[in-house]
């Protein structure tokens, strides 16, 4: 089975407000985001004017949503730590041997 395009497309509230946070809270531009999310970049341009103007209620998250999110975002920041502590220390020993 296929994914669902063209105008009769339906979008969850949950995905219409995390396209819209996209755009507005991580400073995405709608063009990236919508072709992230593979949807019409109009019809997000469409969500994100209207939550502009207040009319797109954003999807509020249950606590236990927030904190498993907060763990999986703690979990990824000290991977990255882990992997920008590994890239520093090869660049430091390429550094060293192109000397």
């Amino acid at each position: 089975m296929g994914k669902k395009v063209g105008p009769d497309r339906q979008y969850t509230e949950q995905f219409r407000s995390e396209a819209v946070k996209l755009v507005l809270e991580h400073g995405v531009s709608q063009i990236d985001a919508a072709r992230r999310l593979d949807m019409s970049v109009k019809t997000l341009g469409y969500w994100v004017r209207q939550a502009k103007k207040g009319k797109l209620a954003p999807h509020a998250s249950s606590p236990s949503e927030l904190a498993a999110e907060l763990s999986r975002l703690r979990k990824e920041v000290a991977s990255l730590k882990v992997d920008n502590e590994i890239l520093r220390k090869a660049a430091a020993y390429f550094a060293k041997e192109s000397r």
